[in-house]
């Protein structure tokens, strides 16, 4: 099925946040590993899986649409040299990511592509519930202080 062109670009530029995110979710899981933080390298390596599938399912749909997919693009990463600054640049990267998708969400109903507006939907769910899991550390942090925090995430491998 030949697709809209516009919302095959768009499609494309998602596939870019969501390599970079990929790249930079993985990083900051292997500096939680090295820190000795099993249970934050778990989440974040959790995370990146998302935004793996995420990619799948991009890529699918962008070859449905008779495009070509990008894979050879990514955005700036941001990678956090303690575990707060790693959760400031996740959220800025998730919280891009929901504006980004909605906007996708808005141009695929103006084209009439409503099969690609919820495989987005579906996406822009996951990233909504990532931000939320973003938050809620930062929240745990702010309530045991950042020490505390920490020495609940250590665990016995």
């Amino acid at each position: 099925m030949k697709g809209n062109q516009k919302l095959i670009e768009t499609l494309n530029s998602l596939l870019a946040d969501e390599l970079t995110a990929i790249n930079q979710y993985m990083v900051h899981s292997e500096m939680a590993d090295s820190w000795g933080y099993e249970k934050l390298h778990k989440h974040f390596e959790k995370r990146a899986i998302d935004e793996m599938k995420h990619a799948e399912q991009l890529i699918g749909r962008i070859l449905f649409l008779e495009g070509t997919p990008i894979v050879s693009n990514l955005k700036q990463m941001h990678i956090g040299s303690e575990i707060p600054k790693q959760l400031e640049y996740d959220h800025e990267l998730e919280s891009a990511a929901i504006k980004a998708y909605n906007a996708a969400i808005s141009l695929a109903g103006e084209v009439a592509d409503f099969a690609t507006r919820e495989v987005l939907e579906h996406i822009l769910n996951d990233e909504d519930r990532h931000i939320d899991g973003i938050e809620a550390i930062r929240d745990q942090i702010s309530h045991m202080t950042l020490q505390v925090f920490l020495t609940t995430q250590v665990e016995e491998k």
